[in-house]
């Protein structure tokens, strides 16, 4: 009884540690922190200048001695100590003043698919030491199934695809466990970096990361669209180092991520070439669910759903599909205790 009176005052948090999004859900308020995973720090005193989105606009722009650097790669912690900082930083604005004395808040944090054990300990130490009392660790795509309402508690098969900025995952879910998974480190990132390529190839233009990603964003499409779109890339000339602006459309962005698609088509195919039939069956008549902030790209459901001829679906908010799930399982015991993967320590 004391701790769900406790409980009331020290609510828990979900966290999704994303490769370029960072969000923390709190309990009874919802998503509350959706800020870019990027942290600012000045080499020279080894003091902090920005976190998130403010971190985020000094990308590219920055004199030598300040870093603005993204401490997560491909869904996991490469940098320890400047990951550590940013979640406490994130923590410590949503954590009510007035409650501090109701103590640390537990944490649900959610990690990618085949990670190793190292990798799975040093999420759980990041988080313990940025301010939680305990940390429940579960898998991101359960989450985003969760969060897409799915009933992954039914002896049935349901396939979701997870397209963050750093991983892909694609899972085929059945009675509340993980049949058959693949993981593709080709994701949103990855089409950032080959609209770089082409707009360096094709007009001997650099262009920098954020400008790729509105381009992607704005114009970008897997498929063609029925209303062209156009946009003017502003970069350095390769030859005379100047400023220059081009024009670039929709076709010429579906065709530079082509190949990225295409990957992504092809391991959503070998996944289900090796799920068993009778959850293939299921997968056929409900159709694919796509969670993450890359679902959102133009045209991607139709594109995989033209190959592999079964019905794809874009889950609604895609983006936050994965944190709100983590608010479902905060809210339910059974469940969380269900989900929950065993801890490292």
């Amino acid at each position: 009884m004391f701790k769900k009176f406790l409980g009331r005052f020290n609510p828990g948090l979900g966290v999704d540690l994303g490769s370029t999004k960072t969000m923390i859900y709190q309990q009874d308020r919802g998503i509350v922190v959706s800020e870019s995973s990027v942290v600012s720090v000045n080499t020279r005193t080894d003091q902090i200048l920005a976190v998130g989105d403010e971190a985020r606009k000094m990308l590219g722009k920055t004199p030598p001695h300040i870093i603005a650097s993204q401490p997560l790669e491909h869904g996991i912690i490469s940098d320890f100590e400047i990951t550590e900082k940013m979640l406490k930083y994130f923590m410590s604005r949503v954590r009510a003043d007035k409650f501090s004395w109701a103590g640390k808040p537990r944490v649900v944090v959610g990690i990618p698919l085949d990670v190793t054990e190292v990798e799975k300990k040093a999420v759980e130490d990041v988080v313990l030491s940025a301010g939680s009392s305990k940390a429940y660790l579960v898998e991101n795509i359960m989450a985003a199934a969760i969060g897409a309402r799915i009933p992954i508690q039914d002896p049935s098969g349901n396939m979701v695809v997870n397209l963050g900025g750093g991983l892909t995952e694609v899972a085929v879910i059945s009675l509340d466990g993980i049949v058959n998974f693949k993981v593709s480190k080709v994701a949103g990132q990855t089409l950032d970096k080959d609209i770089i390529k082409f707009a360096r190839e094709e007009f001997n233009l650099v262009l920098g990361e954020m400008v790729a990603e509105d381009i992607k964003k704005m114009i970008g499409s897997a498929t063609p669209l029925k209303d062209p779109l156009e946009m003017q890339m502003r970069g350095r000339d390769v030859i005379s180092g100047l400023p220059r602006e081009v024009i670039a459309n929709n076709t010429q962005i579906q065709n530079a991520i082509f190949r990225s698609v295409q990957h992504i088509l092809d391991v959503i195919k070998s996944t289900l070439e090796t799920t068993p039939p009778e959850l293939v069956a299921d997968i056929y008549q409900k159709g694919i669910i796509l969670t993450g902030g890359t679902a959102k790209l133009k045209g991607l459901d139709k594109f995989i759903a033209s190959g592999i001829q079964i019905p794809v679906h874009v889950a609604d908010d895609s983006e936050t599909c994965a944190i709100r799930g983590m608010g479902v399982i905060l809210d339910d015991e059974f469940l969380l205790k269900d989900l929950a993967i065993p801890s490292s320590q």
